[in-house]
C-alpha cells in the first residue's frame, strides 16, 4: 500500500478547512468518524449515499484539508479525524462544526 501525504496543519488555511467542510457527504464522514473514532474505508454509512468511487473523493478532500489521517490497517486503511491537531490550528472550529452535528458526544471539545 502506497504511503498517503498528510499535509502539515500550519500548511492549511481556514478557507480549505471550511471548504472541505461545505459538502453533506463529507459533514457525515465527519460525523461518523467523530462518533466512532476511526473507521475502515469500507465501513463507511456514507456508502449508502453514494459509489465508492465518490466517496473515495470525499475523503482525498478532507485528507487533502488535513482533516483526516489515513493509516494502513491489515489491508485496508483506517480514518481518523485529526480533532486535536486542527483544534490546535485552528480552535474551536471543528468542536463548533461536531456541536451542529447532533452527535451524543463531542470530539475535539476544549476541555
Amino acid at each position: 500500500m502506497r504511503a498517503l501525504h498528510h499535509p502539515d496543519l500550519t500548511s492549511v488555511d481556514l478557507a480549505t478547512l471550511l471548504g472541505a467542510l461545505a459538502d453533506p457527504v463529507r459533514l457525515s464522514v465527519v460525523r461518523q468518524l467523530a462518533q466512532a473514532g476511526g473507521v475502515v474505508c469500507g465501513k463507511f454509512d456514507a456508502l449508502s449515499e453514494v459509489s465508492m468511487s465518490t466517496l473515495s473523493h470525499h475523503l482525498k478532500v478532507l485528507r487533502a484539508a488535513g482533516i483526516l489521517r489515513v493509516t494502513p490497517n491489515g489491508s485496508f486503511r483506517r480514518h481518523e479525524l485529526r480533532a486535536d491537531e486542527i483544534n490546535d490550528r485552528f480552535p474551536g472550529v471543528l468542536p463548533a462544526v461536531i456541536a451542529n452535528l447532533d452527535l451524543p458526544e463531542r470530539v475535539g471539545a476544549p476541555a
